[in-house]
């Protein structure tokens, strides 16, 4: 039996592209499932695993942000270290318009735009993390500042 042709992420071939090493999983999933049971099917640590939010602020400008899974983003402190009065999660039938992601396959590598990026800093805490590979059924596994180099991102305290 032939074995199944990997297929790149968008976001797989920019880590290619900055020569950005990294671990690529896959689980099986035809619908959203939460970061939790992905972790849990695949084995993986939860503090390892980070989540991707997509919020709009009081500018009308879309951020990302990049959180441990177990944890709720602090919308006031997220709105803080990007300059916004407030922000808050845009709604689920946005993400592909605004990201070019669906949910529960959305990164922050990649996205159709560059937004203002900031990952949780306790992810420096991890010699590497796990975050979502640009599909459903697919995760990455990379340092924390290789991320935030793709993602042009800065790290933040964010979570409550």
């Amino acid at each position: 039996m032939a074995k199944k042709k990997e297929t790149k992420t968008n976001a797989m071939r920019i880590l290619e592209s900055m020569k950005i090493p990294f671990h690529h999983y896959t689980y099986e999933c035809e619908e959203f499932v939460d970061g939790l049971q992905i972790a849990d099917q695949l084995q993986l640590p939860h503090e390892k695993v980070y989540k991707t939010l997509v919020t709009v602020g009081s500018s009308k400008n879309y951020f990302v942000f990049v959180i441990p899974i177990a944890e709720e983003l602090d919308l006031k402190k997220a709105a803080r270290v990007v300059g916004e009065k407030h922000v808050e999660m845009i709604h689920v039938r946005d993400i592909n318009k605004v990201t070019g992601y669906v949910r529960g396959g959305c990164t922050a590598v990649g996205m159709k735009k560059q937004y203002v990026t900031r990952i949780d800093s306790s992810a420096r805490q991890q010699p590497t993390i796990i975050v979502s590979g640009g599909r459903i059924g697919s995760q990455v596994e990379l340092a924390p500042d290789d991320l935030a180099a793709a993602a042009q991102a800065q790290f933040a305290d964010l979570i409550k």
